[in-house]
C-alpha cells in the first residue's frame, strides 16, 4: 500500500479527499458522516454573518454525475453552528484523528466578524470564499481576515476572477494556501415538457458542479500552483482515484469532493481513497508525494507548439476489437473499420487530431511519426 497521508499547514491528512464546502457537510452530523466515509481530513459547509436564503428547488442532477444548484452558503444562522454544528464537526475531527476546515464568506466584516470566533471556538485552518473579481476588494478582503485571525487560511478562487495565477499572486502575501474552484455559473436547464427550469431562482439559472468542471478546475489549480509555492487545494469533479491523481500531477495538495458525496453518499470518500492507493502501487508510486507537480514542472514553461502534421494514428492490431468507433469519429476519412474486421488508416488522410486515440475504448490507437 502506498502512504496517502499527506502534511499541509501543519496538519496531518490521513488521506487528500476531503470533502468540498457544500450541501455534503451542511451540518455537524454530515460532517461526523464523511469522517466515518473515510474522508482524510474535514470540511464544514460555508457559512456567512446570516443565513442564506436559498431557493426552493435547488439541485438538479444533469448527466450521470453532474449537479446544477441554486445553493448558496449555509442555511443555518452562524449561531446554530456555534452552538451546536461546529462541537459535532469538532467531536468527530478529535474521534477520527482528523484536521477539521471551517469555510467562511463573503465581504470583509463577515469575515472580520466569523473569523476570531472561529479561532475561540478551537478551529485551527478556515477557508474563505469571496466573489469578487476586483482585485483591490479581493487583496483587501484578504488582508482583513490575515490581520484577524492567527490561524492558517485558504482563499477560495471562482473561475469567474479572470487570471488565477495573477489573483494568487496578489493574494500570496496574505494567505497561507489556496482552494481552486467554485462552481460554474450561472446556466440553465429547461424541463421542455413543462417549459420551466427544474431549479427555483429567479430566472431558472443554477451553478453547475461535478465532472462537467474538472478540466477548468485543473487548470486553474495547474496556474495557481504555478505562481505560489503555497498548497492548493483542487475541488471541481473529482469522483475515482485517477482525478486524484491529476490534480496532485497539477500541482494540489489535497482534493476537496462535493457532487460526488451528494450523489453517491460520504462512503465515497474512502472508495476515491482506495481507489488512489491502487492506481499508485499499480505505477509503482511508495508515495503519493512522489507524484505532485509532475505535470506542473514538466509544462511549467510550457511546451513547443507542433503546427505541421509528424505523427499518425496507428492501430494495435492485437488491442482492436473491431467496433468501428474510430472510424464514427473520424472527420478525415482516414480511419476505416468494416462490420467485424480491424480498423487500418489512411496515413495520407490522417491529420494527428488525436481524437480516434481518446474514443478507443481498447487502448489500439496511439499517435505515432509518420
Amino acid at each position: 500500500m502506498a502512504n496517502l497521508s499527506t502534511r499541509v499547514l501543519g496538519k496531518v491528512f490521513k488521506n487528500p479527499i476531503i470533502p468540498a464546502a457544500g450541501p455534503n457537510v451542511g451540518s455537524g452530523t454530515l460532517i461526523a458522516k464523511a469522517a466515518e466515509g473515510g474522508a482524510g481530513g474535514l470540511l464544514a459547509k460555508t457559512i456567512s454573518t446570516r443565513a442564506a436564503q436559498v431557493p426552493h428547488p435547488n439541485m438538479v442532477r444533469f448527466g450521470k454525475d453532474n449537479l446544477l444548484n441554486t445553493e448558496l452558503w449555509s442555511e443555518l444562522p452562524p449561531q446554530e453552528w456555534f452552538e451546536r454544528e461546529y462541537d459535532i464537526a469538532i467531536a468527530a475531527a478529535r474521534k477520527h484523528q482528523l484536521p477539521l476546515i471551517a469555510s467562511i464568506g463573503y465581504d470583509a466584516d463577515d469575515l472580520v466578524e466569523l473569523g476570531p470566533k472561529l479561532e475561540q471556538k478551537g478551529i485551527e485552518l478556515i477557508e474563505f470564499s469571496i466573489h469578487y473579481v476586483d482585485a483591490q476588494r479581493l487583496t483587501s478582503t484578504a488582508s482583513s481576515l490575515r490581520n484577524a485571525v492567527s490561524i492558517p487560511i485558504i482563499a477560495k478562487l471562482s473561475p469567474h476572477a479572470g487570471d488565477l495565477g495573477e489573483i494568487a499572486r496578489l493574494l500570496d502575501p496574505y494567505v497561507d494556501g489556496f482552494a481552486c474552484i467554485n462552481s460554474f455559473g450561472p446556466t440553465l436547464l429547461i424541463d421542455i415538457e413543462k417549459i420551466q427550469s427544474p431549479l427555483g431562482s429567479q430566472y431558472g439559472y443554477g451553478w453547475i458542479s461535478g465532472p462537467a468542471v474538472k478540466p477548468l478546475a485543473l487548470r486553474s489549480v495547474f496556474e495557481v500552483a504555478r505562481e505560489t509555492e503555497k498548497p492548493v487545494i483542487g475541488v471541481g469533479g473529482v469522483t475515482r482515484g485517477e482525478d486524484v491523481i491529476e490534480f496532485f500531477m497539477a500541482g494540489a495538495s489535497l482534493v476537496g469532493v462535493c457532487t460526488a458525496a451528494v450523489l453517491n453518499g460520504p462512503g465515497i470518500y474512502g472508495k476515491i481513497a482506495s481507489e488512489t492507493d491502487r492506481w499508485l502501487d499499480a505505477h509503482g508510486y511508495q508515495d503519493i508525494a512522489e507524484i505532485k507537480g509532475l505535470y506542473l514542472e514538466k509544462y511549467r514553461n510550457g511546451q513547443r507548439v507542433v503546427t505541421e502534421i509528424v505523427q499518425t494514428a496507428r492501430v494495435d492490431e492485437t488491442r482492436c476489437k473491431a467496433c468501428s468507433l474510430c472510424e464514427k469519429v473520424c472527420q478525415y476519412d482516414a480511419l476505416h473499420a468494416p462490420s467485424k474486421q480491424i480498423a487500418h488508416v489512411d496515413v495520407n488522410a490522417c491529420v494527428s487530431c488525436g481524437l480516434c486515440v481518446s474514443v478507443c475504448p481498447f487502448g489500439a490507437l496511439a499517435l505515432r511519426p509518420r
